[in-house]
Order: structure tokens, then C-alpha cells, then sequence
């Protein structure tokens, strides 16, 4: 009660001490009270009481300042929460707010943007009317529209497009038009980058439904260009066409080269390891899974970049390098068991390479299984899959009259040569 009595000695004081202006009507001093009265309340977050003394101005004074239409939307929020009952008046005393704010202050395009985004999220039923404000906001605003109006505006157009108000070409040309707007402003407008880039995140999950790799590819391949210096970009087509699974599309390829090229990281050589796989460029992929274990810091992802780099060299043939990348992961992560199967896979890849006769290249299977049984003993949670490469690979071991040709009978240590030169023991598969 004493702040209270303190905020209105204040008010009283300065509307005593305003002289009679156009702009507060013909009852100046109770506007210039009920305005300080208001705001006073307003900055306390005390919307309980600030509601009284905003009606006044509002009805009495509308003229009197831009505070009252900045603010009135925060309390009809406020009341939405604690009378949900009415939340349908409150949010038509909304709109209403927004319309006399443009008949008094004026800047129609950006507080249409921002009646149109209030009655998407609070009325998303309303969504013809909300995508009408909008479309008439972004046509007055152009690169100036605001972040939450270019989210809002697609959002509505979603809606539109789901009760077949629109079609599908619809959407993507005004996904094309809120990139642009929004890759204009990552660039020229820093100081709300935040903003743009979490619209921009909204606007990419809205769209992803509703584009195929081909229309993607048709709206990206007008924007890119190998020179291209945005980054922010470069991540949206890498990131859409991934969500999309269009990364098979050399425009994919290229974006991802360039985006690694402008942003190297880890993750992003990784990636582009990953994709000269896939073109069969293995001494490409070579260098790229190379960069991936030089750049990441962290002990456990390293351990994965090298065990990816051990795979490339497998693919190429270059198997005792491999072995050595995929022992470099253990040292990393000595209780994972994927680098033992990975070395077992390498091993496996070897057998039609190593051996003059059908006993030599089969006895290289003991090896495999050998580093499948390693893998489930080090890492059980890969037991399953250990036990299930092991039953396939035994079937290849050499048999028993295979063996006693030889001169050695099962259980007995025997040395495979090749460039693998290690120990194992003599099994059968009979």
C-alpha cells in the first residue's frame, strides 16, 4: 500500500506541473496522471492495477503517447493467462490496440507485422485473416520485416496450404521470399542476428513437410554459387537437403564442400569424408576424415574420427594403415568395442589379397573372430552384435581334414603372414 501511495504523490506532482497540450485532450491532467499512473505500474509488472488507469488514456487520451499501443497487447496477455474464459474479447481488444496504434502513430508494415503474429499464435484459427495482415506487412516492409513476422507469416501460410486455401507452390515461393528476407538481415542487421536465426529455425521445421529433393534443389540452386561467402546459407541447404535425405544431389556436395572450406570443423570434415565415400573418392575422403581427427579436442569423438579414417583406408585397400587408425581409436577409448570390429572388418576385407591357397585365406577368419570376441570383451553392450558376426564368420574356418593336411589339429598356435603377421589358434568349422 505505501508503493502504491508513493507512485500517485509522484503522478500528482507532475501532472501539476503540465500545462494543457493537444496531444492529452481536453482533460489534460487526468491524461498525464492515468499515463503516469499506468506506466509506473506497467514497469512494476503490477498489471493488475496498471489496467484501471490504461483504459483511461486510451479511450480518453489516444494521442497522448505510443506507450499506450506498445504496451496494451503485454496486458491482454497478462489477462488471456488469468481469464481464459475471455480470451476470445481479449485478443479482438488486441487487434483493435493494433489498428489504433497505426491511425495514431502510424508505421503500418511493422505493427501489422506484429498484430499478425499475435493472432496466429493466439487464434491460429483465424489463420486467413492473420495471413492476410501478414502477406500486407512483408509487401510494406520488404527486408525490413521483422523476425517474429516472417515466422508468423509462413506459419500462416502453412495453415493456409493444410485447409487448401492455398497450394503447394504457394509455400515454396513464400519460403523463398522469407529466406531471402531473412539471409538480407543474418547479413546487414548483426544486432538482431539472434533473432532472424531462431525464425529462421522455425521457418526450416515448418518447411520441411512440404518440399521434395527436387523442389529444394530447384529453390537452392538459383541462390548458390561456389564463390558464395554466407555461411548462414550454406548450413540452411546443407541442413534442409540433409532432413530432406537429398545429399546423394551434387548441390549438396557442393554446398557442403564450401561450407567446410569457409567454416572448418570437425563435424563438417567428417561429413565431407563421408560424401567422397560415397562418390568412391577414397584418397579425398582420406584427407577429410584426416582433418576430422586433427581438429576435434575431445578424446571420445576423436576415437570416432579415427575408426572413420580406418574405414577409408580399409575401402582403398590400404589395410595395415587402417589396422593402425583403428588401434589409435582404442588407445582413445580402450573399453569400446568398435575399434575391434572394425579391425575385425579389415581383416576380413584382406582374405581374397592374402594367401596362395584356399587354407591360407581361410585361416585369416580366426583372426576376424578373434577381434569379435575382443570387441563383446571389452564392450558388453556389443554382445549381440559380436555374437552374431561371430556365428557367420565361423563357418569359414578351415575344416578338419583341411587342417590334418596341413599337420596341426585344433587348439594349437598357429601364425597368420600376409601383412598382418599374428598369432591365433586353430579352430574348425566342422
Amino acid at each position: 500500500m505505501r508503493r502504491k501511495f508513493g507512485v500517485l504523490f509522484s503522478v500528482l506532482l507532475l501532472a501539476g506541473s503540465v500545462q494543457s497540450q493537444s496531444k492529452y485532450g481536453e482533460d489534460s491532467v487526468n491524461c498525464v496522471t492515468n499515463l503516469s499512473l499506468y506506466r509506473e505500474y506497467y514497469k512494476q509488472k503490477n498489471y493488475d492495477d496498471a489496467i484501471k488507469p490504461w483504459r483511461w488514456v486510451y479511450n480518453n487520451c489516444p494521442s497522448s503517447s505510443g506507450n499506450i499501443y506498445k504496451n496494451g497487447p503485454t496486458l491482454f496477455k497478462d489477462l488471456m493467462k488469468k481469464n481464459p474464459e475471455n480470451k476470445n474479447a481479449y485478443i479482438d481488444t488486441m487487434m483493435m490496440i493494433y489498428d489504433k496504434r497505426i491511425q495514431y502513430f502510424g508505421k503500418q508494415g511493422f505493427v501489422l507485422g506484429r498484430k499478425g503474429a499475435d493472432l496466429i499464435k493466439y487464434k491460429p484459427s483465424s489463420f486467413e485473416l492473420a495471413h492476410s495482415i501478414l502477406s500486407k506487412s512483408l509487401e510494406l516492409q520488404g527486408n525490413n520485416s521483422d523476425a517474429g513476422a516472417l515466422a508468423a507469416y509462413f506459419k500462416a501460410t502453412t495453415l493456409m496450404e493444410g485447409n487448401k486455401k492455398l497450394d503447394k507452390q504457394a509455400v515454396l515461393e513464400s519460403y523463398a521470399k522469407v529466406a531471402e528476407i531473412i539471409d538480407y538481415n543474418l547479413v546487414n542487421n548483426p544486432k538482431k542476428e539472434k533473432y532472424y536465426t531462431q525464425a529462421s529455425e522455425i521457418i526450416e521445421s515448418l518447411f520441411a513437410p512440404y518440399a521434395n529433393c527436387e523442389d529444394l534443389i530447384g529453390i537452392f540452386s538459383t541462390k548458390f554459387k561456389n564463390t558464395t561467402e554466407d555461411i548462414d546459407l550454406l548450413k540452411r541447404i546443407t541442413r534442409l537437403l540433409a532432413i530432406k535425405e537429398c545429399i546423394e544431389n551434387q548441390l549438396y556436395f557442393d554446398a557442403a564442400t564450401r561450407l567446410h572450406e569457409l567454416s572448418p570443423s570437425a563435424i563438417s570434415a567428417s561429413n565431407m569424408g563421408k560424401l567422397n565415400i560415397t562418390k568412391k573418392k577414397y584418397s579425398q575422403a582420406i584427407d577429410y576424415f584426416k582433418q576430422a581427427v586433427e581438429l576435434e579436442q575431445e578424446g571420445k569423438t576423436k576415437a570416432k574420427y579415427y575408426l572413420e579414417l580406418a574405414d577409408a583406408y580399409r575401402i582403398s585397400g590400404t589395410y595395415s594403415t587402417a589396422r593402425s587408425m583403428a588401434y589409435k581409436s582404442v588407445e582413445l577409448r580402450p573399453d569400446w568395442g568398435e575399434p575391434y570390429i572394425s579391425i575385425a572388418n579389415i581383416y576380413a576385407s584382406s582374405v581374397k589379397k592374402c594367401g596362395s591357397t584356399d587354407f591360407e585365406k581361410a585361416t585369416i577368419y580366426w583372426l576376424v573372430v578373434d577381434k569379435f570376441i575382443k570387441a563383446k570383451t571389452v564392450d558388453s553392450s556389443i554382445t549381440a552384435k559380436a555374437n552374431k558376426s561371430i556365428a557367420t564368420y565361423s563357418k569359414f574356418f578351415p575344416n578338419t581334414e583341411q587342417c590334418f593336411f596341413q599337420g596341426i589339429e585344433s587348439g594349437q598356435t598357429y601364425k597368420v603372414e600376409c601383412w598382418i603377421n599374428e598369432n591365433t589358434k586353430v579352430r574348425t568349422s566342422d
